[in-house]
């Protein structure tokens, strides 16, 4: 379902793209509707949640939290970030910035024309967006939960440090890997650094095939993102929206001993530690997960 906007519902831009003969304003109009355009859902009515995900995800990273919110009294809304899931994909890789990101964010948010301040809540590079989004617009800003969230390059390891500082590889090799072998991949790090280490895969099998799904639809220029990012840590005292920092100790993406050093930088901040799960806590249990962020916003 796509959020029905005046920039981005379907009926718009079906109007976009069929301009009056010869009319370049017109043709300019429906790129520029088209550039924008976010594939977006949203579930409930009431105060306002900003669900946005992370690297090489979709807005089925939510699947679980949304529903939760829409009962506890939220208009929860999620969407697929630039170059994302269903929503718009530039051609060029030096189009594949931060700045576009999060520029491609701050207009469909403002197009939802929240009344009142939302409840933004990121996970990993959704997580360096939603403080990104609070330093910028802190007015409306009820509170932030971060979900493994980045927020500095020193977060990574060393090899993906080096990695993020050099030029993007041939984005041909990442189209033409298959599917299947995405799928393997996420198999073997959910059994190897998702759950509580009993040799059971902790993410549920519907999980592991969307990511996999998400993977295989994302634009390859995303990894281009990375590589653009600044360091949010000189930035971050200034952030006065109270949040609740939630992380997996098994994260083998981003250090662990940096979201507590993250939750003492903010000025009001609760740390939530989980032992048993790695890079995705909102999937690995998303019931527990759902209780824990409900239970706090519930405080604010």
């Amino acid at each position: 379902m796509n959020l029905p906007n005046d920039m981005n519902s379907p009926a718009a831009l079906r109007r976009a793209s069929n301009p009056r003969p010869g009319g370049r304003r017109a043709a300019s109009l429906q790129q520029a509707r088209m550039d924008a355009y976010v594939n977006a859902v949203q579930q409930g009515k009431g105060r306002p949640a900003i669900l946005i995900h992370g690297l090489a995800a979709s807005l089925h990273d939510w699947d679980a939290l949304l529903p939760a919110l829409a009962d506890d009294g939220y208009r929860a809304c999620a969407l697929d970030l630039l170059g994302h899931g269903g929503s718009h994909k530039p051609e060029r890789v030096e189009d594949y910035t931060i700045a576009n990101v999060f520029r491609h964010l701050a207009g469909w948010v403002d197009s939802l024309q929240c009344r009142k301040p939302a409840v933004v809540i990121g996970h990993s590079l959704g997580g360096y967006l939603a403080l990104e989004y609070a330093l910028r617009f802190p007015e409306r800003v009820r509170a932030l939960v971060l979900v493994n969230p980045f927020y500095s390059t020193r977060q990574l390891s060393p090899f993906l440090q080096f990695v993020f500082r050099r030029p993007l590889m041939n984005t041909a090799i990442i189209e033409r890997t298959p599917y299947r072998l995405f799928r393997l991949l996420i198999d073997v790090t959910s059994l190897r650094f998702g759950g509580g280490g009993d040799g059971i895969h902790s993410l549920p099998e519907a999980v592991r095939i969307q990511t996999a799904l998400d993977y295989k639809r994302a634009a390859p220029g995303i990894y281009n993102i990375p590589r653009t990012l600044r360091d949010l840590t000189p930035d971050l005292p200034r952030i006065q929206s109270p949040a609740l920092v939630v992380w997996g100790e098994r994260d083998r993406t981003l250090a662990p001993a940096t979201f507590p050093r993250l939750a003492e930088l903010l000025p009001d901040a609760r740390p939530h530690p989980i032992p048993t799960c790695g890079h995705i806590v909102h999937q690995c249990h998303a019931g527990s997960f759902n209780r824990v962020a409900l239970d706090y916003l519930a405080t604010v």
